[in-house]
């Protein structure tokens, strides 16, 4: 993995001393990230079914969740871009319909489309946050080091009478 990490520090052209979102394309790194491919390298590849995610990426062996937590992160972004549509498309309803607002059905309209927000944007919002996170944290030499075991992150392989043997 110390190769991939001399390759990126070879084609990143930042100086310590400069300002971080230089020498980096911040747009290409955002809009991969919120394509659901690699920040780095944009590979597409990350997903197998919906929520399982690689722990690192095939082609140039980041990983992912680069601290403890990293995730809530994307949660976060997940939240935010599902209430920011909620508000919106509340916004142009009403004043579209301003100003006999109709009521009753469409409340449950909006309610299930928004519903489905969050899980539809689920992977995009993991992979945003990474590309988010990369900007407000250089990356490292052990930002390339390979996780243990499986490749694909599974939230449910420790079952919750495992969890006390773990400690």
């Amino acid at each position: 993995m110390k190769a991939a990490f001399i390759l990126y520090k070879l084609m990143d052209n930042r100086r310590d001393n400069e300002d971080p979102t230089k020498g980096r394309d911040l747009f290409k790194l955002l809009w991969r990230g919120s394509t659901k491919a690699c920040p780095l390298c944009g590979q597409r590849k990350l997903f197998k079914k919906w929520v399982y995610m690689e722990r690192n990426c095939p082609c140039c062996k980041l990983h992912f969740e680069r601290i403890e937590g990293h995730w809530i992160g994307a949660v976060g972004i997940n939240t935010i871009v599902s209430f920011l549509l909620l508000v919106t498309g509340l916004a142009i309803f009403f004043y579209a319909t301003y100003p006999d607002i109709p009521t009753g059905r469409w409340i449950f309209w909006f309610a299930a489309c928004f519903g489905t927000i969050p899980i539809l944007f689920y992977p995009n919002s993991k992979t945003l946050w990474t590309a988010i996170d990369i900007l407000m944290r250089p990356i490292e030499e052990r930002d390339f080091e390979t996780g243990k075991g499986n490749d694909f992150v599974n939230i449910q392989e420790v079952l919750p009478s495992q969890v006390g043997e773990n400690l």
